[in-house]
C-alpha cells in the first residue's frame, strides 16, 4: 500500500473467491479442472453462426439499456410458455451482464443499511459480499442433511421487522438439489403478509433431472408479485464467457432495479443479444438441456461407480457432490489441494460455502465436460 494513502476496506473479511484460487492452482499443476462451472465443449454451431451474423450486421453499438427489444420479447414468450406467467416486455424484463451482475444490482437497489437478507447456506459466494456492500446484514440459515432441506420453522423464526429480502437458488449451486413445489408454497405462505422481496437465482432453470420440474417463482401468482428472478444464457447455452443473463419482475421492482442497472453496466453485449433472440425462437434449444446434462451426469456417475466415494445423484445444475468420508478424515480444503497437486484433479471444497466453514467431507465436481474429460477424471477417482 502507498504510504500516502489511508483507507478502510469495505470487505475486510472477504478473501479471493475459491473459484479463482482453485482455478489458478489447477492451471499451475496442470490438473483436470472439474472445479469451476464452465463447459469444456463448444456451443451449438448454429448459435455461433448467429453471433457472427450479428457481428456483420448493424449491432456493434450500444444496445437499449434494458436489452434489445427482440430479445426481451422472446424472453417473455419463453417464460409464458414454460411457466405460465406473462411479463410486460417494456417494463418487466432487463437483459444483464450475466446473473451475478443481476443479483448485485437487485441487492443494491433494495437493501439499505441495517436491513436483513436471509441467505440459505451453502450458498454461491456472491450473495453475502453484495449484501454487506449495501450496508445490509446477511442472516444465515444452514440447509439440513444430505438432501440440503430447508427447515421452514427455522426460516420463519429468522424473519424480523428488519428483513428486506430473501435469496433462494434452485436448482441449487453448490449442492445440485432443487426446491419442490411444497417448498415454494411454504415460502409463498410465509412471505404473503410481509413486505419482503424475494430474489430468486434460477440460472440452472433448464437443467433439472429425472423428470422433475423446475419450480420457478414465476409459476406462483402471489410469490411472483414480490420476486425478482435471475437467469443466465451463459449457463443455458454453454457460453459462460458471453456474460449475458436477464432479470424479470413486477414493474415497480424492475423500475428500481433499472435505476442501478443503468449506472452499473448500462447495457449488454449487443450482437450476443441479437443472436440469442433468434436462437431462443426454437424451444428445443433450451427444452432438450435436461436430457443433455442428465446423460452427462449419468455417464460420470457410472464411470466412478467402482470408486470409494459415496454420492446421491444430482437433481439439477451441472454439479455433483462426492462424499469422501470413507476415504479420509482430512478437511475438504486440504484434501482438494492434495488432489490437485498429486492426482492432478481439481474440485471445489464444500465447506467454503457453509456457516463457519462446516466440513461435511464433500467435494463438488462439475460434469459439464466432454466424455474424454470425464473418463480421465473417473480414472483418477477410481484409484483413490
Amino acid at each position: 500500500m502507498s504510504a500516502f494513502l489511508n483507507f478502510n476496506s469495505k470487505l475486510p473479511e472477504v478473501k479471493t473467491t475459491i473459484f479463482t484460487v482453485v482455478g489458478k492452482m489447477a492451471n499451475e499443476y496442470k490438473a483436470i479442472n472439474l472445479a469451476q462451472g464452465f463447459p469444456d465443449f463448444s456451443p451449438d454451431a448454429k448459435l455461433l453462426g448467429l453471433y457472427k451474423k450479428a457481428l456483420n450486421g448493424n449491432y456493434n453499438q450500444y444496445a437499449p439499456m434494458t436489452g434489445a427489444q427482440q430479445l426481451r420479447e422472446v424472453i417473455v414468450e419463453k417464460i409464458e410458455k414454460t411457466y405460465g406467467k406473462k411479463y410486460e416486455v417494456d417494463k418487466e424484463v432487463t437483459v444483464t451482464a450475466g446473473a451475478t451482475q443481476a443479483i448485485y444490482t437487485a441487492i443494491t437497489a433494495f437493501v439499505s443499511k441495517g436491513e436483513e437478507v436471509i441467505v440459505l447456506k451453502p450458498a454461491y459466494d456472491c450473495y453475502e459480499p453484495a449484501i454487506e456492500l449495501a450496508g445490509g446484514v446477511p442472516v444465515l440459515i444452514q440447509l439440513k442433511g444430505k438432501e440440503f432441506k430447508i427447515d421452514w420453522e427455522e426460516f420463519r423464526d429468522k424473519i424480523t421487522s428488519k428483513t428486506r429480502m430473501v435469496i433462494i437458488n434452485t436448482p441449487h449451486n453448490p449442492s445440485g438439489q432443487i426446491l419442490t413445489e411444497t417448498d415454494i408454497l411454504a415460502l409463498q405462505d410465509i412471505l404473503r403478509d410481509t413486505h419482503i422481496i424475494l430474489l430468486s437465482d434460477e440460472v440452472y432453470e433448464h437443467i433439472v433431472f429425472d423428470d422433475e420440474v423446475h419450480q420457478s417463482a414465476s409459476r406462483f401468482e402471489d410469490l411472483s408479485t414480490r420476486s425478482i428472478i435471475c437467469s443466465s444464457f451463459g449457463k443455458t447455452f454453454h457460453v459462460t464467457g458471453w456474460k449475458v443473463g436477464y432479470c424479470v419482475g413486477p414493474s415497480d421492482l424492475m423500475h428500481e432495479f433499472n435505476k442501478i442497472h443503468q449506472f452499473n453496466v448500462f447495457c449488454v453485449n449487443h450482437p450476443a443479444q441479437i443472436a440469442l433472440a433468434e436462437y431462443l425462437q426454437k424451444e428445443e434449444h433450451y427444452l432438450n438441456l435436461n436430457d443433455f446434462y442428465q446423460k452427462k451426469r449419468d455417464y460420470f456417475l457410472n464411470a466412478i461407480s467402482g470408486s470409494r466415494f459415496k454420492f446421491t445423484p444430482s437433481r439439477g445444475s451441472y454439479f455433483q457432490l462426492l462424499d469422501y468420508s470413507d476415504i479420509t478424515d482430512e478437511r475438504d480444503v486440504a484434501l482438494n489441494e492434495r488432489f490437485i497437486k498429486y492426482y492432478k484433479l481439481a474440485s471445489i471444497p464444500m465447506s467454503v460455502f457453509n456457516i463457519n466453514e462446516r466440513d461435511d467431507k464433500l467435494l463438488r465436481f462439475c460434469f459439464a465436460k466432454t466424455e474424454e474429460t470425464l473418463d480421465k477424471a473417473a480414472e483418477i477417482l477410481n484409484k483413490i
